[in-house]
């Protein structure tokens, strides 16, 4: 390290040689510091990583919420705390499995051709190659994770924790495998959550269609000869087991419990009531048609009505449709539905409308609702202790305007489909009989292969091809995987910093598992950090070019002036719209704070110690801006302690600067200037510029690491090896 400061600040040759500086030191592994940096009362801070998936670079959203967590993270450590941050990465079944068949798609090979146990060693030689890069580039933020306790999702011990979360639900009666309507993806070949379903508007059209009342429902000289439903889906109405309307509409008042006549099928369907159904949608009568929509599924067994499945797992139509129709795919089957009501006159019109079509979250194809066979996890237990978590404070959700979020989901929550049709993840621990394989129940719930089959006494039991829910396995994440002795020391985590987009996906899930297999909530605090959109206030995308990659940023202004420019704008607001220029700002201050350490530098006191603050109350003929100063420094690192216990890191940030920039640069250096040629006052006011140096390099370190830790390292004054576990 060169021992006295250039002129320009370099932060790209700066940065890296920092880094190791830390790594070395091993500092980030609270159990490599020594004892006499802690007190024997030091308690434990712990925050937890969102492992990011394997298949992810770093986005501005990860670059902020991993720059908010080693702000925690490095003044909790500074302030005495064995500070941990436990880092990992997730294996994500669906995004990964695709990544890995889009590169062997340009082999000209499928997943097919390989078979399953090959795909899946190609998998892993994927994961080896790219899995890490996300965590290489966190690093280049400057992260002060304990890479020492880095975990896998799919480490051995983990997946192992994970199959007997599954195995503990199964006896105790919360998981049941049936056949329910699910979202499947035709592409990925697979169910997926309703919470990974994207919604994306699309120009469509709806299409009032005319049901005919059927002859012996009951007289009424008023009745109308039809009921007009209006439907995005007209080739769904095969299937459909009723037409329904809500109970306070008075237009069907006398419609209720009579019979309409399915057009084409010609079957007779019930005319039903339910309150769910939207009176202001189309007409206000629609059709039910259980085995292709959720909602529909849920009307359908409230009034006992039957499942006709139409659509099956290739998005094609089904034997159920009839001959003319069988095997088509929905658009076609649509025109050719549409073209045979015109004939029948039953079409009353058709609207241009703008629909919110379902997507796969990962592939982005169009989802099918349809009939499936599946594992499913019981909620409404598991949703009222995770409701009661918050409810009773033991865990704080911060804004706490995202509790209603919270709640809403849980209030209205359905059983969780968990099994997925995919061939890289953890396996379901369930075993089959495979003499008796047509019939369902034939299985054996076990982390090992039974050494005997107990239906056929004879056969080699097959482990089930389906694999967890991935979120199934993140749901554990505080606490699978880690060492006995660290779940002691690390469970409870203090703090959970993440995204609104995933509190019911993630954080619900986490708080009931907590619960559920350690009797204590995962995390005390739940901090929602804000969502990063472009400068137009629309969401980012690298496909469209309005992305913007925090790697690149760090290449062009240094990985402190990013810092910089994403915590300068987090203001407490639930949206940030993204401006390069307060990174462009956090380069001039990064640039500011070097030159006015290169100005104290060369007017170091001859004679000084490390403990030369404790002095400076002791000493006489301050001046008035000597005691301006002092107090200032006082004051704002006091300020900055209370906007980080507050989670106010964008005020803590701007409070900083103030002071630095204006208070100390502006000012107090610059009055500095004629105190040094002041041969009464030169002695002082050296003493004074070193501590307040040293001092501002506290207060900005957990901002700002490697600048500060660069300059910490030139002080003569410096108590200990790194500024990292400086005392705040």
């Amino acid at each position: 390290m060169k021992k006295n400061l250039s002129k320009i600040y370099e932060p790209e040759k700066a940065e890296e040689k920092i880094y190791r500086l830390w790594l070395k030191a091993g500092f980030f592994n609270p159990d490599k510091l020594p004892l006499k940096y802690y007190s024997k009362k030091s308690k434990y801070f712990i925050t937890l990583l969102p492992p990011p998936n394997i298949t992810g670079s770093l986005h501005l959203g990860h670059a902020l919420n991993a720059a908010i967590q080693d702000i925690l993270i490095r003044w909790k450590r500074m302030k005495g705390y064995k500070s941990v941050w436990l880092p990992g990465t997730d294996h994500a079944g669906i995004a990964t499995q695709n990544a890995v068949e889009k590169a062997l798609k340009k082999e000209g090979v499928s997943r097919f051709d390989l078979g399953r146990e090959k795909f899946i060693e190609r998998v892993w030689q994927w994961r080896e190659e790219y899995g890490n890069i996300i965590l290489k580039q966190l690093q280049k933020l400057g992260v002060s994770c304990d890479w020492s306790r880095l975990r896998f999702t799919m480490d051995k011990n983990y997946t192992r924790e994970v199959q007997s979360a599954f195995i503990h639900y199964f006896k105790k009666g919360l998981i049941y495998r049936g056949q329910r309507v699910v979202n499947w993806c035709p592409r990925c070949q697979t169910s997926i959550s309703d919470l990974e379903v994207e919604y994306k508007e699309e120009k469509t059209k709806l299409y009032y269609i005319k049901y005919p009342i059927s002859q012996q429902s009951a007289v009424s000289s008023q009745r109308s000869a039809y009921v007009v439903v209006a439907t995005t889906r007209p080739e769904t109405m095969l299937g459909d087991a009723a037409v329904a309307v809500n109970p306070k509409d008075k237009r069907y008042k006398n419609l209720i419990g009579q019979y309409a006549i399915l057009p084409i099928q010609n079957r007779k369907i019930p005319i039903i009531a339910d309150s769910r159904i939207d009176l202001n949608f189309g007409t206000g009568a629609v059709k039910i048609t259980p085995a292709h929509d959720l909602l529909d599924a849920e009307i359908a067994e409230r009034h006992n009505l039957n499942f006709h499945q139409v659509i099956d797992e290739n998005g094609k139509m089904t034997k159920e449709v009839g001959d003319q129709y069988v095997g088509l795919s929905a658009e076609e089957c649509r025109n050719r539905i549409i073209a045979e009501l015109e004939k029948l006159n039953l079409i009353k019109k058709i609207e241009d409308y703008i629909h919110n079509v379902a997507l796969c979250y990962r592939c982005g194809a169009k989802i099918e609702p349809i009939l499936s066979q599946q594992w499913f996890l019981k909620m409404s237990d598991l949703a009222a202790k995770a409701s009661k978590a918050v409810k009773s404070g033991k865990v704080k959700i911060i804004p706490k305007n995202f509790e209603k979020v919270y709640f809403d989901w849980l209030k209205n929550i359905r059983d969780w489909c968990i099994s997925r049709q995919l061939w890289w993840g953890q396996a379901l621990p369930v075993f089959y009989c495979n003499e008796k394989k047509e019939e369902a129940s034939n299985f054996i719930v076990s982390l090992v292969k039974p050494k005997k089959c107990p239906f056929c006494g004879q056969c080699e039991m097959k482990q089930s091809e389906e694999i967890l829910d991935t979120w199934f396995s993140s749901a554990l994440w505080p606490f699978a995987g880690l060492k006995e002795k660290d779940r002691k020391r690390f469970y409870p985590s203090d703090v959970l910093v993440t995204a609104r987009d995933i509190i019911n996906l993630w954080v619900g899930r986490m708080v009931f598992s907590g619960l559920e297999f350690q009797k204590k909530e995962p995390f005390r605090t739940v901090f929602i950090h804000a969502t990063i959109l472009t400068k137009e206030k629309k969401r980012m995308s690298k496909s469209l070019g309005t992305g913007t990659d925090p790697i690149e940023l760090i290449k062009i202004y240094g990985a402190d002036a990013t810092r910089f420019g994403l915590i300068w704008q987090s203001m407490g607001l639930q949206d940030i719209a993204w401006d390069e220029q307060a990174v462009i700002a956090g380069k001039k201050f990064a640039n500011k704070i070097w030159n006015a350490a290169r100005f104290v530098l060369s007017n170091k006191p001859p004679r000084i110690n490390t403990n030369f603050e404790h002095e400076l109350p002791r000493i006489k003929n301050l001046t008035m801006m000597d005691k301006k100063i002092l107090s200032g420094i006082k004051e704002v690192k006091k300020n900055t302690e209370k906007n980080l216990v507050n989670f106010r890191f964008g005020q803590a940030l701007h409070l900083i600067y103030e002071f630095f920039w204006h208070s100390f640069c502006d000012k107090y250096l610059e009055e500095s200037k004629k105190q040094l040629q002041n041969p009464k006052q030169k002695e002082n006011t050296q003493k004074i510029l070193i501590f307040c140096l040293l001092e501002s390099l506290k207060i900005l370190h957990p901002f700002m690491p490697h600048l500060t830790e660069n300059i910490y390292q030139l002080l003569p004054t410096k108590k200990k090896k790194i500024l990292m576990i400086e005392s705040w």
